[in-house]
């Protein structure tokens, strides 16, 4: 294996590893729903995949053919990560999760038909 190929991969590690600590910092220590929403979906995201995308250029240096796997699992996440991101966003909405002060607001994601005073019974009170 060539030293410019091990330093390229030994550079996504590195990458890879402080983008999933900081993600993972992020999700811990934020203050509300909202905002932790954002560490497990663009730093973890990415550190995951440079993770994957350094896996991948080994075994292909190593064995001689390229292993498409890891690329496939790398594509996965990057397409799923938002989309989820975006349901659990839109569910906090809709349950009206309490808010820090920084995001506050009315949301304009919000339709008006949306807009109630409980808009989905609590399990524990009977409903359904």
């Amino acid at each position: 294996m060539s030293g410019v190929i091990e330093a390229v991969i030994s550079l996504l590690l590195v990458a890879g590893g402080i983008f999933v600590f900081i993600g993972s910092l992020g999700m811990a220590h934020l203050r509300d729903f909202y905002m932790r929403l954002h560490g497990p979906t663009k730093a973890t995201t990415l550190g995951i995949g440079c993770m994957l995308i350094a896996s991948m250029m080994y075994f292909w240096s190593v064995e001689g053919k390229p292993d498409i796997q890891e690329m496939l699992i790398t594509l996965f996440l990057f397409i799923t990560a938002p989309v989820s991101a975006h349901l659990l966003a839109k569910s906090g909405l809709h349950l009206r999760l309490k808010h820090a002060d920084k995001t506050q607001g009315k949301p304009v994601e919000l339709r008006p038909e949306e807009v109630g005073d409980k808009p989905v019974p609590h399990p524990d009170k009977g409903h359904g």
